[in-house]
């Protein structure tokens, strides 16, 4: 039956996530169950894009994106594909109208990982930001929405700052591995060889702003999305903080990041700040 090879393959998404993070899976689980399947089914597609073009080195790398690319096409067009990853993918695609614009940035973003190492104006970081990023929160928000136009408009532009807010989070806390591993610079005018508290306060001002306007739209969130997306936002806020109290010399040496026992402490707050309609 189709139905359980479905199955089989929203499972494998779930499992994807939990596997690759722990955060992203625990704020996922916040979710209502309504919705909580179609997003690991979201991060399961972008997770497999994103591993391909960062951590299979002894492949060829273009030509296993280059099939993952018209496996995705073929499963898009034909509502069904053998990769359980893709097949999930696709129905939530389907299930709830995501404009095809933003799968096609997104696999344009993972393509300039294959070549390109430095972003060296402030427009072509924007336009890998925007790619890797934000259109990953939008295909969220069209879940979040559950497919309301005027909902999704209403809310967009935070749902964007939001999705800046968690990758540019990510490239600050990984630049030792970005750099020295993969040989990549995202941060536009930003020497990471002589990376000093003044570039630093640029980077972590710039994410602070993304993270006022995307609050402003969590306010706004459906209930069943409003709690795991505040839980993803209070992890990433608590990592932002680490971040700035960290030193530079050892933001470069060295992967900051928060323990079990702090995160479950942010979820047990997150809570009590949800019930009490804090947020």
């Amino acid at each position: 039956m189709k139905s359980l090879f479905d199955t089989v393959s929203y499972n494998c998404s779930k499992i994807v996530t939990e596997s690759y993070s722990t955060s992203f899976a625990l704020a996922t689980k916040m979710l209502g169950t309504s919705i909580r399947s179609d997003i690991y089914n979201i991060y399961g597609f972008v997770r497999f894009a994103d591993e391909i073009v960062d951590t299979f080195h002894d492949y060829n790398k273009e030509e296993l994106f280059n099939n993952f690319e018209k496996d995705l096409q073929h499963a898009i067009d034909h509502k069904i594909s053998l990769n359980p990853i893709l097949n999930s993918f696709q129905y939530t695609y389907h299930k709830y109208d995501i404009p095809f614009e933003l799968v096609a940035s997104f696999m344009k973003s993972m393509r300039m990982d294959l070549v390109k190492k430095q972003y060296k104006t402030t427009a072509e970081y924007k336009e890998y930001i925007y790619g890797s990023a934000d259109v990953v929160g939008l295909m969220c928000l069209c879940v979040f929405v559950n497919g309301n136009k005027e909902q999704y408009d209403e809310l967009k532009e935070s749902a964007m700052a939001l999705g800046s807010a968690f990758q540019k989070v990510n490239f600050l806390r990984d630049l030792k591995a970005d750099f020295e591993l993969l040989e990549r610079s995202y941060f536009p005018n930003t020497n990471l060889l002589e990376l000093d508290e003044a570039s630093k306060k640029r980077i972590v001002d710039e994410i602070k702003e993304d993270f006022v306007l995307g609050y402003s739209g969590i306010e706004r969130l459906p209930d069943d999305a409003k709690f795991g997306v505040y839980t993803a936002y209070k992890y990433y806020n608590k990592l932002l903080q680490k971040l700035q109290k960290t030193p530079p010399l050892e933001i470069k040496n060295t992967r900051i990041r928060v323990p079990n026992y702090q995160k479950f402490g942010l979820l047990a707050k997150s809570y009590v700040n949800y019930k009490l309609q804090l947020v």
